[in-house]
């Protein structure tokens, strides 16, 4: 059974009087330990299906069925939680509190999953977020601010942070898009390293350098998968 299975899914947005189908008919396969990028220019369709994908917007047509379970049927409430036990995050813009250290960052999401999850405890969740920090090269860092961190050092607390949860997916929208190109080599070692332990990454990009660091490869035009790479 596939990790990630998307079945004819349709998006239309409504911009006035006029539909715009930004992803038509999209049916694709992942499965657990790849490591897949999804390519294409601005206006393709690839952030919507990010976005699908993440579960922060539900497509207007078809089937995701997200480790066994069809999550078009969920409510919000339901998608939330869901979300924070199967996914992790990381932008292009790290989206990290800059009032909070490094280790309070990555406290973060076992800080929303504590309300369901009991064992979560203020000492397990400090046990965790070290760990994590740890798992990325910043254990010497934990008590900074993202001020005092380099542009690297934010996104490898943002990676931190989305795999504290332990989810089955890191999801990276354009995470290299505001370093530069030596650090752009270190994530993406990070992202090769991480997959290697058994993470399934999907990182969504315009770089098509980017992607080629990637072992599957699906190009988005036009709200369509035009093509698929194994490297």
């Amino acid at each position: 059974m596939a990790l990630i299975d998307l079945r004819n899914i349709n998006k239309v947005f409504m911009m006035g009087d006029e539909k715009i189908q930004a992803l038509n008919d999209v049916s694709v396969q992942i499965n657990e330990g790849e490591l897949t990028s999804i390519v294409g220019t601005s206006g393709s369709g690839k952030s919507t299906l990010m976005n699908i994908l993440g579960l922060l917007d539900l497509p207007s047509s078809g089937d995701y069925f997200l480790d066994g379970t069809n999550t078009t049927s969920m409510n919000d409430d339901a998608l939330s939680l869901y979300r924070n036990q199967k996914i992790g995050f990381i932008f292009q813009s790290f989206h990290l509190l800059p009032k909070a250290s490094a280790l309070k960052n990555v406290e973060m999401p076992m800080q929303y999953a504590s309300a369901y999850n009991k064992d979560l405890t203020d000492e397990v969740i400090r046990k965790l977020a070290l760990e994590s920090l740890e798992k990325v090269g910043l254990a010497d860092r934990v008590h900074h601010l993202p001020n005092e961190l380099s542009g690297g050092q934010r996104q490898r607390v943002a990676v931190a942070r989305a795999l504290v949860n332990k989810p089955k997916i890191l999801l990276a929208d354009e995470p290299t898009g505001a370093l530069d190109s030596k650090t752009s080599e270190e994530i993406l070692r990070l992202f090769q390293d991480l997959n290697k332990q058994g993470v399934t990454v999907i990182i969504v990009t315009h770089d098509n350098h980017v992607a080629q660091s990637c072992r599957r490869i699906l190009r988005m035009s036009d709200g369509v998968i035009k093509s698929e790479e194994h490297l």
